[in-house]
C-alpha cells in the first residue's frame, strides 16, 4: 500500500505539473458535486425559493457596481450584513435536516420522488376510498400530499409514520375521538409520514365565514407550497380539494378522481385545476 501511495507523489518537475493539475480537477469536481448535493437537497423546498432570492441579489449588487449605482450599491452593502446574519435563521430548517441527513449516512443518496404510474394509481384509489367512506359517515379529515415542494417543516413537529397509504389505514387515523382526528396528515410518494400536522392558516378575507379550521388550514398550506390538499367536512361531509390557495368544493369521486390523476403526474405543473375551474364557471 505504502509503495502504492509513492508511485503516486511526484518525483520531478514533469510529475509535480501533472499531480497538480490533477489536484486541481479533484477539487473542482468535489466543489461542483457538493454544490450539486446542495442544490438537489432543497430543491422542491422553500430553502430555493430563498436562495434563488439571494442570487438575484448579488447579481443586481455586481450590476449596480458595475454601473456605478453608489446609492444602490450603498443600501445593498448595508443590506448584506444584516443577511447573513439572517440566512442561518432563514434556512434553520433546512440545515438541520441536512446534518440530520449526513449523521445517518444519507445525504450522499439520491431520494427517488417518481411514483410509478401503477402505484400512482393505488395510492389515488386508495384516497378516494377512504374520501367517500368519510363523506358518507361525516367524518372530518385532512390530507396533503406533498408534490414538489417540500413539506418537511410540517412534519417535523408532527406525530412520524411511515406506512403505505390504504384506506384502511387512513379510516385509523381520523377515527372521531382519536388523538390524531383533528390534524393533518402528510403523504410523500405513497406513505404517509405525518399524522397530527399542524398547517398554517390562511387569513383571507375573501373565504366564507362558513368554512371551518380545517379548510382554512387547507387553503393556507397551498398558499405557501404546491401542495394537493383533500379536506372532508364533519358537519356537512362535503369533500373540497385546495390547490395553489382557491378551494374546489362539492367534488364527488369521478371529479376528484379527474383532479388527484391530473396533479399527481409527475413534474405536471396544476394547470388542470385551473382549466376544470375555467370551463365549469
Amino acid at each position: 500500500m505504502l509503495a502504492w501511495i509513492q508511485s503516486w507523489l511526484p518525483t520531478g518537475p514533469a510529475d509535480l505539473f501533472s499531480f497538480r493539475i490533477f489536484v486541481v480537477i479533484l477539487d473542482i469536481t468535489l466543489v461542483a458535486f457538493l454544490l450539486y448535493k446542495v442544490l438537489m437537497f432543497i430543491r422542491g423546498t422553500r430553502g430555493m425559493q430563498l436562495l434563488k432570492g439571494l442570487i438575484v441579489l448579488i447579481l443586481f449588487s455586481g450590476l449596480s457596481n458595475w454601473l456605478r449605482l453608489e446609492t444602490v450599491a450603498w443600501i445593498l452593502d448595508k443590506m448584506w450584513a444584516s443577511l447573513f446574519v439572517a440566512v442561518p435563521v432563514v434556512f434553520q430548517p433546512e440545515l438541520r435536516r441536512a446534518l440530520e441527513q449526513i449523521g445517518r449516512g444519507r445525504f450522499f443518496t439520491r431520494a427517488s420522488t417518481y411514483l410509478k404510474e401503477e402505484e400512482r394509481y393505488r395510492l389515488i384509489r386508495e384516497i378516494i376510498k377512504a374520501v367517500q367512506s368519510f363523506a358518507q359517515t361525516k367524518t372530518g379529515a385532512l390530507i396533503v400530499i406533498e408534490r414538489r415542494t417540500g413539506l418537511q417543516d410540517y412534519v417535523e413537529g408532527a406525530i412520524r409514520i411511515d406506512g403505505l397509504v390504504s384506506a384502511e389505514f387512513l379510516g385509523n387515523i381520523f377515527e372521531p375521538k382519536t388523538p390524531l382526528h383533528d390534524g393533518a396528515i402528510i403523504i410523500r410518494r405513497d406513505r404517509i409520514v405525518a399524522a397530527g400536522c399542524l398547517l398554517p392558516l390562511s387569513d383571507s378575507p375573501y373565504l366564507s365565514k362558513d368554512l371551518g379550521t380545517r379548510h382554512r388550514a387547507a387553503i393556507g398550506v397551498t398558499e405557501n407550497t404546491d401542495a394537493v390538499a383533500i379536506v372532508v367536512s364533519e358537519e356537512t361531509g362535503i369533500i373540497s380539494l385546495a390547490i395553489d390557495g382557491r378551494l374546489l368544493r362539492y367534488l364527488d369521486e369521478k371529479l376528484l378522481k379527474e383532479q388527484l390523476e391530473t396533479l399527481l403526474q409527475p413534474e405536471t405543473p396544476s394547470t388542470g385545476f385551473r382549466s376544470w375551474r375555467r370551463s365549469h364557471e
